[in-house]
């Protein structure tokens, strides 16, 4: 098995948690976030508010395995779970009444991973 190197040490516990949970659940959607979190940092996904608001519809489900930043605006209301988030953006996506949630969280809400897009 390949060993799994970060400077983040949070970062090898969640790609072995979603691993197990994909794995529990039958929910593939975990071992592709997984793989994407597992690439080395100048090849991780970094989302802008102004991307999400382009993509998402009301009501939206997105998951982003890696960090969503502040630059645009958002004008739906959605649900985004990521790995981190800046503080413009957690306090954007809130502004239009949306959740910010950690990848551990929206694993507890739905262990299936179903009715969640990945925006990578």
């Amino acid at each position: 098995m390949k060993k799994i190197m970060s400077t983040n040490p949070k970062t090898p516990e969640l790609i072995q948690k979603l691993k197990e949970e994909s794995f529990k659940n039958s929910a593939p959607i975990w071992k592709d976030v997984a793989k994407k979190l597992a690439k080395p940092a100048r090849k991780k996904v970094e989302v802008n508010v102004s991307k999400i608001s382009r993509y998402a519809s009301e009501g939206d489900v997105l998951l982003i395995p890696g960090k969503v930043l502040g630059a645009g605006s958002l004008k739906v209301n959605v649900t985004v779970a990521a790995f981190s988030f800046s503080e413009t953006a957690k306090s954007a996506i809130e502004a239009v009444g949306g959740k910010c949630l950690t990848i551990e969280e929206l694993i507890a809400e739905n262990p299936k991973g179903s009715k969640v897009t990945i925006m990578a």
